[in-house]
């Protein structure tokens, strides 16, 4: 079947993936896991298992490439960080029993969550900022290739990524150049030498590596790389530097899964601190 004969998008709504890896990584002290996203007469299970076999079919390492090629010119749009909230707000979807909160608000709520434990400013900005890349979905996108658990391409897939029996339909499974442990990286090369696949994280690392601490640049590259921080299943490829820096994603992961909450953020209370955090940091408009 080819990719124009699927529904490129199974997800009712972009949530849906991380509400899996919720039930997935419970973290120690929070709500029960069944109390998270609890859909009634749903068939979530099915339709986040179809994303990871689109997700895992079609992220190659020359997809990767041309995506790349595609997306890093920043040719799509000139905005403001406002403009492109506004612009996500737009993904609202009513489907998400858990919450009626609009992308602001929900942004505000992770980067709350980092203010009120005394992080620095760019701790907390880099909570407001680590969604937008989702914005890929309004360039045309599919769900497959903006969320989803994010993984190295051009090397052996790990079992320890979800869902990882998908990988058979993926050509770089069966290609000699790509599916052995290193593929085409050397041992502890460093992530930075290292493809992953593509989606939100690497677009708005890409759009903030200018602007952003490394500490924040990492949290918002590998905040998904859940078979590395999670698994350690690709220690083999990382250097030390990465290690430290891990320790930085770690502390970020809880606040972007565990954060929301039913009470929605008074945004008009909060806008002028955000305002000014953001313009601490970056210029009045960037290319996506």
């Amino acid at each position: 079947m080819s990719l124009l004969e699927t529904n490129q998008n199974p997800l009712a709504s972009l949530d849906d993936w991380e509400d899996d890896i919720v039930k997935r990584y419970p973290e120690p002290g929070t709500k029960a896991k069944e109390d998270y996203r609890n859909y009634v007469d749903s068939d979530r299970v099915a339709t986040v298992k179809e994303f990871y076999r689109l997700n895992h079919t079609y992220q190659t390492y020359d997809f990767v490439v041309e995506k790349e090629k595609e997306f890093l010119k920043f040719d799509k749009r000139e905005m403001s960080i406002w403009d492109a909230v506004d612009f996500l707000n737009t993904l609202v979807d009513d489907s998400d029993p858990d919450t009626d909160l609009d992308q602001l608000q929900h942004l505000l709520q992770t980067s709350e969550a980092i203010r009120q434990d005394g992080h620095p400013d760019w701790f907390v900005l880099t909570g407001f900022l680590h969604d937008l890349g989702k914005v890929l979905c309004l360039f045309g996108e599919p769900q497959w290739c903006v969320v989803g658990d994010t993984f190295p391409v051009g090397c052996k897939h790990s079992d320890k990524i979800v869902y990882s029996e998908y990988f058979e339909a993926n050509p770089d499974f069966h290609n000699p150049k790509f599916n052995t442990k290193y593929g085409v990286y050397e041992p502890n090369c460093g992530l930075d030498k290292v493809k992953m696949s593509w989606g939100h994280d690497e677009y708005i690392y890409q759009i903030m590596k200018d602007y952003l601490p490394e500490e924040g640049l990492y949290m918002l590259r590998y905040h998904s790389f859940y078979s590395q921080h999670r698994e350690k299943a690709y220690d083999h490829l990382m250097s030390a530097h990465d290690h430290e820096m891990f320790k930085w994603v770690d502390k970020f992961n809880p606040y972007d899964l565990y954060s929301k909450a039913p009470t929605p953020p008074d945004v008009k209370a909060l806008k002028p601190y955000y305002e000014e955090l953001v313009a601490k940091f970056l210029p009045p408009t960037l290319k996506f």
